[in-house]
């Protein structure tokens, strides 16, 4: 039976042909479609397409030349892919319609395998990229751009909904909802992405387990990243830059367990890092540079630790709302530590506390962020640190590095 299967399949890809939309060939893309067997490529010259919703329920690929415009006319899904294995690069999508029910997208993928979107331009798109219950689909290369002002009025540049083994690598998200969004989405990979001034979210994911963030750069995005109700997170390498703002931080981390966030660079941010409900996380070798609040620690996280990471120019390098601390903190090093090192080991030989007194009041009194850099915070601080009565007693670092840790 194998054999068989093997041999139709050899069969139908040599028998593979090219159709070519536009300039005296097929008139529209559906009637190439229409025309077009399992294994066939459909290369589409340059113009513009308007067509309506274009359903391709067949294993084919579909090629712009010089990025043809698939317009939607502001009324329609653009594509709605039903088959496996289907390619579609090399597009301008453009102007689908827009639905408070409904998730119309540039490019919709319904129960597929092996899809990819390679290549293409998106714009005013209410959802670029939808795909649903699919696997081992690759979107590369693509550039997502919106102009949205408010949630309501815009999907997500990239929406992924229980899928599995996708790979989202080198696609430049801006102006959606949410740049790049996972729900119930495993054992996936998200590299070299570039998600900004998007409306919320420059990445949102939940649910997700066993999926890795590597080398991304989130920008500017309204309320930086979110990770939610997930196990198995790997982040390593990422940016986290200039997400400002009340509600703003460079990461979210909300109910997480058994994770790895390692040599990302938080810049330039509200909070660097907020932790709610965050368990056996690891944070080794990150920089925390220019942040209001480097670390936000919530009383209900533990058995995260963080080594070797470097804090620099902070306001605050650490927040806490409890007065006990179930994480290991060791091996940082922190610029605003006055310790010594007499035996010249590299590590400071007096404990150092990154939770100031300040911090505590501003934590349970925002408003007190007025006093900063007064006199008057000068002398608390320096009082708390001489008899520590308000500060977390465990939150300190034993070991504080006394040289900034230099990345290669």
């Amino acid at each position: 039976m194998i054999r068989i299967v093997i041999f139709l399949f050899m069969a139908i890809t040599a028998n593979a042909t090219t159709l070519k939309v536009g300039r005296g060939n097929f008139p529209s893309i559906k009637a190439a479609i229409e025309k077009a067997q399992v294994g066939d490529t459909i290369l589409i010259g340059q113009g513009v397409y308007k067509e309506g919703n274009i359903v391709i329920k067949k294993s084919i690929t579909l090629i712009g030349i010089d990025f043809p415009l698939i317009d939607g006319e502001n009324k329609f899904e653009i594509f709605t892919i039903v088959a496996d294995h289907v390619t579609i690069s090399g597009l301008h999508l453009a102007n689908t319609g827009i639905a408070s029910i409904e998730d119309i997208a540039a490019i919709k993928g319904l129960e597929v395998q092996d899809l990819k979107i390679l290549n293409n331009r998106f714009n005013n798109t209410y959802f670029g990229i939808h795909l649903s219950s699919s696997g081992n689909c690759l979107i590369e290369g693509n550039t997502l751009t919106s102009d949205a002002a408010a949630e309501h009025q815009i999907g997500n540049g990239i929406h992924l909904w229980k899928c599995e083994n996708a790979i989202i690598r080198k696609n430049k998200v801006t102006g959606h909802r949410d740049g790049i969004y996972f729900e119930f989405v495993t054992h996936s990979k998200v590299e070299e992405n570039l998600s900004f001034g998007n409306v919320r979210y420059g990445l949102h994911f939940m649910f997700s387990h066993d999926d890795q963030y590597i080398n991304n750069t989130f920008l500017n995005n309204g309320s930086g990243v979110a990770v939610m109700y997930t196990k198995g997170v790997t982040m390593i390498g990422n940016r986290f830059e200039e997400n400002w703002g009340a509600a703003s931080y460079g990461l979210l981390l909300k109910d997480i367990g058994d994770s790895k966030i390692e040599r990302n660079k938080f810049f330039k941010n509200t909070i660097g890092v907020l932790m709610e409900g965050c368990s056996r996380t690891d944070f080794k070798e990150n920089e925390f540079s220019q942040n209001g609040w480097a670390l936000k620690i919530q009383a209900s996280c533990d058995a995260n630790t963080f080594t070797k990471n470097n804090f620099i120019s902070n306001t605050f390098d650490i927040a806490t709302n409890g007065s006990l601390s179930l994480n290991t903190i060791s091996k940082n090093y922190w610029d605003k530590y006055e310790g010594y090192d007499l035996n010249k080991d590299g590590i400071g030989d007096v404990p150092f506390r990154p939770v100031s007194l300040y911090g505590m009041v501003v934590e349970k009194m925002p408003t007190a962020v007025m006093l900063w850099r007064s006199f008057l915070v000068y002398l608390l601080d320096k009082a708390e640190k001489v008899v520590p009565v308000v500060t977390p007693e465990n939150l300190k670092d034993e070991l504080p590095a006394m040289k900034f840790y230099k990345r290669s």
